[in-house]
């Protein structure tokens, strides 16, 4: 997109700090390639924070903020028990934060976001445990982690959407393949950080202390993100986007209105990805501790490796998607899920060569099936309701299918067994053809001709 910006007044999501700033930045375009970097860091950062407290929802807290527990499984369901409440808030956040994106503009509402998402997880590095401020550990924790939540709400720039408009048509799958690559480079980032601190210090000085330097890394990246997004948010391509209707913020119940039945189907349409999200990066690393097979420091660079297989699936799904079609591909990634799910469990608990197989197999199925999830998020939405129904079925699809994922599959395996767990994988699995489904006849109902 090169249409210049009609600075001569604002649009509805654009502060007049913002119209100034693309004034400035009016001759320094920025391309396809340039949005797509941003994108990525942008992701990345967000991933990054919600890994290292979804890491230390095993590595820590069970220790540190559950002693009172019976056990060690105890502890940690309690822990688990936490961790969805991010996922409950994140909603509230995208309504709270898109009244901000209408009155105030987008770059304020990101800087406002970004360093709550920030300052709550530093916050986190400073909690003292249960042995010194008792149950006020477990409130404050639940605090900070809806703080991440209710962040991630505000979150939500219109990058992807930006990136999807400098798309040609026969690449849309490789363009929205793009952002999902923040999610593995974010994890390994976060498993490599705790990985080297659980292997170089002893269990007391790793509680003690080296548990808490990931959380401060974390807001350190928020803030290289967010000067990342805001160089994009100036650009004159967003704001001829913003202009143009594309990028605007619509009113939460006005977009309901128009897409309710939208929001449903792209909500339980990656279910079957963000479900099996879950069940390859933190229920394993929690199975392993709990069970044994290896080490800690050794599960965590096998789920690094994992983390690079992932990648490359991703990729494969844009190259795929372009080919066959995204709801095609989608379908097919499903179909591989629920397959994996019958082997899963026997995989998980064979011991460390089984449990290394688990994670390189489901890394590179996340991958492609994960690649294209953002797409079938938001492609059912007109071009007027795009922004909002994007970033509210995205918060309704994490809450549903990845936000109990840990808990459940945890709370499965423990109480009936691990073949549990493939019994879960393959109910999103079906979710996800069943939501797909739905999709192709209705798009089949409203195709315009004889019948």
């Amino acid at each position: 997109m090169t249409t210049a910006v009609n600075t001569a007044s604002a649009g509805p999501t654009s502060s007049g700090l913002e119209e100034d700033a693309r004034r400035i930045h009016d001759d320094k375009p920025i391309s396809a390639g340039n949005i797509a970097i941003g994108v990525i860091i942008g992701r990345t950062s967000e991933f990054f924070d919600f890994f290292v407290y979804a890491l230390g929802s095993v590595l820590v807290f069970p220790k540190l903020i559950f002693p009172f527990a019976p056990n060690p499984v105890a502890a940690t369901l309690m822990s688990f028990a936490i961790f969805p409440l991010a996922f409950m808030a994140r909603p509230v956040g995208s309504f709270v934060f898109m009244w901000i994106d209408r009155n105030y503009g987008r770059g304020t509402k990101l800087t406002i976001a970004l360093f709550l998402l920030g300052g709550s997880t530093a916050s986190i590095a400073f909690l003292p445990g249960y042995e010194t401020i008792g149950y006020w550990a477990v409130a404050l924790l639940a605090l900070f982690r809806m703080g991440q939540g209710f962040a991630l709400g505000g979150a939500w720039d219109g990058l992807a959407s930006l990136l999807n408009l400098n798309a040609p048509q026969n690449r849309r799958g490789w363009y929205a393949m793009i952002p999902q690559l923040g999610a593995p480079i974010g994890f390994a980032l976060a498993s490599l950080l705790f990985g080297y601190f659980v292997a170089n210090l002893s269990e007391e000085e790793f509680l003690s202390w080296g548990w808490r330097y990931p959380f401060f890394v974390a807001f350190a990246i928020n803030v290289v993100a967010l000067f990342a997004r805001l160089r994009i948010v100036a650009s004159r391509e967003f704001g001829a986007a913003m202009d143009a209707n594309e990028l605007q913020a619509r009113p939460i119940f006005e977009m309901l209105s128009k897409h309710g039945y939208d929001v449903i189907l792209g909500a339980f349409a990656p279910l079957a990805s963000f479900a099996m999200f879950h069940l390859v990066t933190i229920f394993p690393l929690s199975w392993v501790i709990l069970n044994g097979g290896q080490s800690a420091a050794e599960f965590l660079l096998v789920q690094v490796a994992g983390a690079a297989v992932g990648l490359v699936g991703i990729v494969l799904s844009g190259i795929i998607a372009d080919r066959i079609g995204r709801r095609s591909q989608l379908m097919i990634g499903a179909s591989l899920i629920a397959i994996f799910s019958f082997s899963a469990p026997f995989l998980l608990d064979a011991g460390g060569k089984g449990q290394d197989a688990y994670i390189i197999i489901g890394f590179f199925i996340l991958g492609l099936t994960f690649g294209q999830a953002s797409g079938s998020v938001s492609s059912r939405f007109t071009q007027y309701y795009r922004y909002t129904g994007a970033a509210l079925t995205s918060d309704l699809a994490w809450l549903v299918g990845a936000g109990f994922a840990p808990l459940v599959a945890l709370g499965l395996a423990t109480n009936f067994g691990i073949i549990f767990i493939g019994g879960y994988l393959i109910s999103g699995a079906i979710c996800t053809l069943v939501a797909l489904s739905l999709t192709r006849v209705l798009d089949q109902a409203n195709e315009p001709g004889p019948r």
